[in-house]
Parts: structure tokens; C-alpha cells; sequence
């Protein structure tokens, strides 16, 4: 495979469906508030640069939340002033440089208008955007899902009037006003995928190289590892060795990167787990061990989504198969594994044993060699793959190390209050 070209927009949505797919009952959450932003923009007359600025941006606003209790409190009740999670996820998508406009609105989308002294926040200017998504945000929050939209616009504006100018700016609550009487754009709100109501022609010319696709899938997997503190650099560890080893075995260089993206999206359904399992300190009961094993299985469906992502998705999806058949969630017999997966496996693996975690230390590299031996012997792992790292242990735990340790440098940095 010579080229993956990938749209940005596509991309962003597969990671806006994971944040949602643990929202619940905000279920669907960050698409409606794009579509009622993208909304707001228009009957504002704002340019087609700065609509698609506010869209993308609001595609991804809560990309910061980092428990399912985070996401449940901000949605009872937004607290006065700035919200830590807007910070975060503006820290975390800036790194991109094509997100860069966007991330800036995320980062203010829950500053106050509080009169007009939310134009700016230390001294530094706030986009016309933050105020639109705060609105549109805390606008969708109100409604209930199980009661008529239309029926229920009349009070969720009136609510909305009461904190113009103290907590929302004037402009955006009488665009607002305006479009509450266009009942399509509400029931496309609360359709199954509201944007895809939307015509999103500009958004969808926003191609990606694979440069660019790794830049942006790395920035995924610390939303992915940033949730936990016990695998806070988990897939950075993954990304390397898998890249590492397709080396080794003779992959072009794009199959090379190709593994450093699956590595880096392996566990992207871990986001629909709640933190809660996650961060279990004791022993999972049956239903928390199975939730944790359904992770692979979102990984899945998510990047199916993206057609050019079709063997990045099976290498990165199947890293909990095993070659005689008995792994999750697909049990896919050996014959019927790709090669990638098999790396990915291995990678998973290897990574999980060999890093530090709060709870215990990274097994010693004779321990963690011979584990590798057993589980190919017990028909889990690629034994040719297995001997390929151990012969090669020293150079790819090398590159773990490294990998690991510059994430864990980028998550004390993001981690920090604004």
C-alpha cells in the first residue's frame, strides 16, 4: 500500500461517536451540539471559514471530560466561570496544527459572557465561537429526550433569556430565539446522527496525509490513556514496539506506519468504559470483566466507519484475538489473522508487562521473556513474532522506554490547571 488519505472530519467524528458512546444520557451529545452550533453560526452570517472552525471544534468540545462522573456533573449542573476539561482538550488537540483555530474555542466554550468581560480571559482574546458552543451546549442539555422537542422549546428559551448577558452573550441567545422557529432544525437535533443533516461539503475537503494521520492518532491515544492513571502511556508503548517489529519482519515503510497508527488507536474503545472500571483498585466482578473485554470490540466499529482504515482497523481491532481461536471479542481462529494483528498482539503484550504502572512495577526483562514463551506455547501468540522481539528485546524495550517517557511528559503537562 503506497498512500492512506483520510478526511478530517471523518476522523474527528469517529472520535466524537467513542467520547459519546459513555455519555449516558447525554448520548449523542457533542453531535447535536455541532449541529445546533453549526446552526447558530449560520444565522449569524459568520464566514464558511469560521462555521467550519465552530463546527469541527464543537464535534469534539468535551474531549477533555475525563471520567464518566466528570461528564455527569458538568451536565447537571456547569459551574461558574472556566471548566477544567475545556483546558485539557484544547491542550490536547492544539498539538494538532490543523485543529489549532478549533482547539482555541475549546478551550473558553464554558467562559461566561458575564457582561461583556467574557470578550477576553487574561488578557488574551475569546473567540465569537466559545460563546456560540456554550450556548448551544448548555441549550441541548436541557432538553429531554423523552418529551416532545417543539413541545419543549418555549421554556428551555425562557430559561435560556434569564441568563442572557450574565452567563450567555445577548447575539447568540436572540440567534437563538430565531431559529427556535424552524422546527426542522430540532428534530434534525434530535435525529440519530445529526450532522450528517448538515451540508458539510467544506468540512469534508479537509484531507489528511499520513503524516498528518499520525500526528492526529497520537493525539487520540492520550485522550485514550490520559483517562487512567494506570495506562496513562500505555499505547504509546504499544505504537512503537508494533512499528518496531514490522520492521524487523520486513513491512514497506507506509505498513511501518501503518502499525504506528493501530498502535496508537488500539484501545480507542476504552473510552466507552466507564472510568470506574477502569480504575478499580480490587478485583473485577463478572459484568466489570466483561465490560473491559468489550473495549476491542469498539475499536472496531468505530474505525470501521473510515473505509480507508480497513486494514488499520482489523491490526489494531484484533490485539486481544489468540491464534488457537480462544480470544475476544471475535474469536478468530490463527489461519484467519493477519499478520499486523499478530504484531499488534505481541505489542499489547509486551507493553503491558514491561511498564511501570501505580501498582506495580514493569516484570524484569527475563520474566517478561519468558511469559512471551509461554503464552506462544499455550497457541495465544506468534512464536516467530515472540522470538523476533526477544532476540531483538533490548533495542525495542529501548524504544518502549523512550516512547513511554515522552508521554508520560505530555500528560504531566496537560494534566496541569489552567
Amino acid at each position: 500500500m503506497d498512500k492512506i488519505r483520510v478526511n478530517l472530519y471523518e476522523l474527528l467524528l469517529c472520535l466524537s461517536n467513542a467520547q459519546d458512546l459513555a455519555a449516558d444520557g447525554a448520548v449523542n451529545h457533542q453531535q447535536e451540539v455541532a449541529c445546533l452550533s453549526y446552526h447558530l453560526a449560520e444565522e449569524l452570517r459568520l464566514s464558511n471559514q469560521e462555521k467550519s472552525e465552530i463546527f469541527l471544534a464543537s464535534l469534539i468540545h468535551d474531549l477533555g471530560v475525563l471520567s464518566t462522573e466528570e461528564r455527569r456533573r458538568i451536565s447537571m449542573d456547569e459551574p461558574a466561570g472556566i471548566c477544567d476539561h475545556a483546558f485539557r482538550g484544547a491542550r490536547l488537540m492544539e498539538k494538532f496544527s490543523p485543529m489549532g483555530k478549533p482547539a482555541n474555542i475549546v478551550r473558553y466554550h464554558h467562559l461566561p459572557w458575564d457582561s461583556g468581560t467574557g470578550r477576553q480571559f487574561k488578557g488574551q482574546e475569546v473567540p465569537f465561537g466559545s460563546h456560540i458552543i456554550h450556548l448551544a451546549d448548555r441549550t441541548c442539555l436541557k432538553i429531554n429526550k423523552s418529551e416532545n422537542i417543539l413541545s419543549q422549546l418555549p421554556g428551555v428559551l425562557a430559561e435560556i433569556r434569564k441568563e442572557e448577558n450574565s452567563r450567555f452573550m445577548p447575539a447568540v441567545v436572540d440567534a437563538l430565539e430565531a431559529i427556535s422557529k424552524k422546527e426542522y432544525i430540532w428534530l434534525d437535533i434530535m435525529s440519530v446522527s445529526p450532522v450528517n443533516t448538515l451540508p458539510l461539503g467544506d468540512n469534508k475537503k479537509f484531507i489528511l496525509e499520513m503524516g498528518d494521520i499520525i500526528s492526529l492518532a497520537k493525539v487520540f491515544s492520550h485522550i485514550i490513556d490520559f483517562r487512567s492513571k494506570f495506562t496513562a502511556r500505555h499505547s504509546a508503548g504499544v505504537a512503537k514496539t508494533a512499528e518496531k517489529l514490522g520492521e524487523l519482519i520486513g513491512f514497506s515503510p507506509m505498513e511501518c506506519k501503518m502499525l504506528l497508527v493501530a498502535g496508537y488507536l488500539h484501545d480507542i474503545g476504552k473510552l466507552a468504559i466507564d472510568n470506574d472500571v477502569l480504575e478499580k483498585p480490587t478485583s473485577l466482578n463478572e459484568d466489570e470483566f466483561n465490560e473491559i473485554r468489550s473495549h476491542a470490540y469498539y475499536t472496531y466499529r468505530l474505525l470501521e466507519t473510515i473505509p480507508q482504515f480497513n486494514t488499520i482497523n482489523v491490526w489494531a481491532s484484533y490485539h486481544h484475538e489468540r491464534l488457537d481461536g480462544k480470544g475476544y471479542p471475535f474469536h478468530i481462529p490463527g489461519e484467519n489473522l493477519a499478520l499486523g494483528s499478530r504484531v499488534m498482539a505481541v505489542a499489547d503484550v509486551f507493553t503491558a508487562v514491561t511498564e511501570n504502572r501505580p501498582y506495580r512495577e514493569g516484570m524484569r526483562d527475563d520474566k517478561a521473556a519468558t511469559l512471551l514463551i509461554n503464552q506462544a506455547e499455550d497457541g495465544a501468540l506468534d512464536g516467530r513474532i515472540v522470538k523476533l522481539l526477544i532476540d531483538n528485546f533490548q533495542e525495542i524495550n529501548d524504544l518502549r522506554v523512550d516512547s513511554q517517557q515522552m508521554a508520560s511528559k505530555e500528560y504531566e503537562k496537560w494534566s496541569e490547571k489552567y
